[in-house]
């Protein structure tokens, strides 16, 4: 009897736990399976190997900004009738699903459905050639969803540990807080300008501040004038005449963008340096001090020579959206494409 009742005690305590809820989800949702930046397709061999493939070509395209050619995303695909059990732990998924039932093509997207963190995008349309073309159209949408849905676990990361030597003094030179790997443990201060860097300089992180004067100031050109003339001045190389500049204006691509929703500059390019063979990428973000008359960039650069950068430089371009400046937040998820919408779980708050 005393055998009975702890048998019962204990599947009634399970039931509650699996009932239990936080956040949304199940406190024993099992953790997500995949590398970061790994997405699983599940879609049939008639729409995945079809002659356009434009799923694939999608997420098949380079990293912007890499003097090298790297992918996007690691992919791999199954067809819908083995898509059960360990594939749908994957942390990121897209599912196809063509049916004659839909009238238009459209993309969905639910979290923590089979496990946690995970992002699942559903892509329904009535026929493969308006699929085909319609993921041809929206294909930086699906890049962008899966590339931010990486950067907010990032982000989670970092809340929970992060730089705090770092962030205390971007507090006191600026009076602004920013979330910063615990690799970047070097630093170097100047005027208005900062620097971290990890002990092998890999990955680099400088941020820098201006007055405000107007609009002019989000321009490409703008931007690059200030940036060679601050890196001029507080990173130079190990001789006369050697300093950072930016490669290639031409090859630099800006983009209006929104952090915390409030306008941002973003920047992508290569930068060098100058009398040396040194080089390599780097992503910034420009944003308005309202409150202080000023612009704040933080940016962060890598230098690897002969290796891949691609997961470096989402790190870093993942903590300059830890930003906060003074008496703003805490840095809240970066948000998706606002013309996706989000199916809720059968529970949730719609």
């Amino acid at each position: 009897m005393k055998r009975f009742a702890f048998y019962l005690s204990f599947m009634l305590a399970v039931l509650s736990l699996a009932s239990c809820q936080e956040g949304g989800k199940s406190m024993i949702t099992p953790v997500a399976s995949g590398r970061p930046y790994e997405i699983l397709v599940v879609a049939d061999d008639k729409c995945w190997m079809s002659p356009d493939s434009a799923l694939f070509h999608v997420l098949d395209t380079d990293v912007p900004g890499l003097p090298q050619s790297e992918r996007s995303f690691r992919i791999s695909r199954v067809r819908p009738d083995y898509f059960e059990r360990g594939m749908r732990l994957f942390r990121n998924i897209i599912i196809v699903d063509i049916q004659d039932i839909y009238t238009q093509t459209k993309f969905k997207y639910s979290r923590d459905v089979y496990s946690s963190p995970q992002m699942i995008m559903s892509i329904q349309s009535p026929n493969q050639k308006d699929f085909a073309e319609y993921v041809s159209k929206h294909g930086q949408v699906i890049v962008d969803f899966f590339t931010r849905a990486e950067m907010n676990r990032e982000v989670s990361q970092l809340k929970t540990k992060h730089s705090e030597v770092i962030s205390a003094k971007v507090g006191s030179q600026f009076d602004c807080d920013v979330w910063l790997p615990v690799e970047l443990n070097s630093y170097k201060t100047g005027e208005q300008f900062f620097w971290a860097s990890t002990q092998l300089n890999d990955m680099n992180f400088v941020m820098y501040s201006y007055p405000y004067t107007d609009k002019q100031t989000f321009t490409k050109a703008f931007f690059i004038h200030k940036r060679d003339s601050v890196m001029q001045i507080n990173l130079p190389g190990s001789e006369e005449g050697m300093y950072m500049q930016t490669a290639d204006s031409s090859f630099v691509s800006v983009r209006n963008i929104a952090v915390k929703g409030d306008y941002a500059f973003e920047a992508r390019g290569l930068w060098e340096m100058k009398n040396d063979a040194m080089g390599g990428p780097f992503v910034a973000h420009a944003r308005v001090d309202r409150a202080n008359g000023r612009v704040i960039v933080v940016e962060g650069f890598v230098y690897n020579p002969g290796k891949l950068k691609r997961d470096q430089i989402r790190k870093l371009n993942a903590a300059l959206y830890t930003l906060k400046l003074p008496s703003e937040k805490e840095a809240p998820e970066i948000t998706v494409d606002q013309s996706i919408a989000e199916e809720k779980k059968e529970g949730e708050q719609k």
